[in-house]
C-alpha cells in the first residue's frame, strides 16, 4: 500500500513539472514606450513648424495667382505657345472645332500647374539641403500630393527617394513611418508578431492541456452511516 501511495506522489510531480509554460527560445520583444524621448520631441517640432511653413508657402501662392487671375486685362502674351496647345488638343479625334478663348485658358491652367509642382518639388529640395532641384523631387512632390496621382504611372519608384534630412528620414529617427500617407512622426504602437503571438499561445495551450490530464488528489470517501439496528 505504501509503495503505491509512494508512486502515485511521484507521478502528481512529474505531471506538475511538465504543466510550467515552456520559455520560448526566442527573446521577446520589449514594448515601445508611450512616451517620447527628447530628440523625438524635438524633431516633431521642428518637422511641424516645417510643415506649417510649407502649407503657408502653398496658401500664399494660389492667393498671388487667383489676384492675377482677376487683374488680368492682357491676353496677348502668354508664357506658353497657344499654336502648340491647340495642336494637342486637337489629337482628340473628338475635338472638331476650337474657339480662340480654349487655348488661352489652357495656357494659363497649364503655367499653374507648372508653377505649383515646381514649388511642391523646391519644398523637397529644401528638406534635403540642396540648392538643385532634380527629377527625384518631381516625383516626391507628385508622390506625395493626391491631386497629382495620375501622374503617378509616369514617374519611376527608383526616381522616389528620401535622402539627406528630408522629412521622412527625420520621422524614421524619431520611431515614426517612412509612410507619406501617416501624418508627421506618427508614433505606430507596438503589435506582437506572429512569431511572438504562436509562441505565446503554443505556451498556454501546453499549460491547459497538462492541467487538463493532471491526477488531482481526490478527497477520502465517506462511508455510509450504518443502519441502527
Amino acid at each position: 500500500m505504501n509503495m503505491d501511495q509512494s508512486d502515485q506522489q511521484m507521478h502528481q510531480q512529474e505531471v506538475v513539472s511538465t504543466a510550467t509554460p515552456m520559455t520560448p527560445p526566442y527573446q521577446t520583444l520589449p514594448m515601445a514606450s508611450s512616451i517620447p524621448s527628447p530628440n523625438q520631441q524635438l524633431a516633431y517640432q521642428q518637422a511641424q513648424q516645417f510643415h506649417n511653413q510649407q502649407n503657408q508657402q502653398i496658401q500664399v501662392f494660389w492667393s498671388n495667382q487667383t489676384q492675377d487671375i482677376k487683374q488680368m486685362n492682357d491676353f496677348k502674351n502668354h508664357s506658353l505657345p497657344l499654336a502648340r496647345i491647340k495642336k494637342i488638343m486637337k489629337a482628340d479625334e473628338d475635338v472638331r472645332m476650337i474657339s480662340a478663348e480654349a487655348p488661352i485658358v489652357f495656357a494659363k491652367a497649364c503655367e499653374m500647374f507648372i508653377l505649383e509642382l515646381t514649388l511642391r518639388s523646391w519644398i523637397h529640395t529644401e528638406e534635403n539641403k540642396r540648392r538643385t532641384l532634380q527629377k527625384s523631387d518631381i516625383a516626391s512632390a507628385i508622390t506625395r500630393t493626391d491631386i497629382f496621382d495620375f501622374l503617378v504611372d509616369i514617374v519611376p519608384r527608383d526616381e522616389v527617394k528620401e535622402d539627406g534630412l528630408g522629412i521622412s528620414s527625420i520621422a524614421f529617427q524619431a520611431g515614426g513611418s517612412s509612410s507619406d500617407h501617416l501624418p508627421y512622426y506618427y508614433m505606430l504602437p507596438h503589435h506582437p508578431s506572429p512569431v511572438e503571438v504562436s509562441g505565446m499561445f503554443y505556451a498556454t495551450q501546453q499549460a491547459c492541456s497538462s492541467l487538463a490530464y493532471m491526477h488531482w488528489p481526490q478527497p477520502p470517501q465517506q462511508e455510509p452511516p450504518k443502519a441502527d439496528t
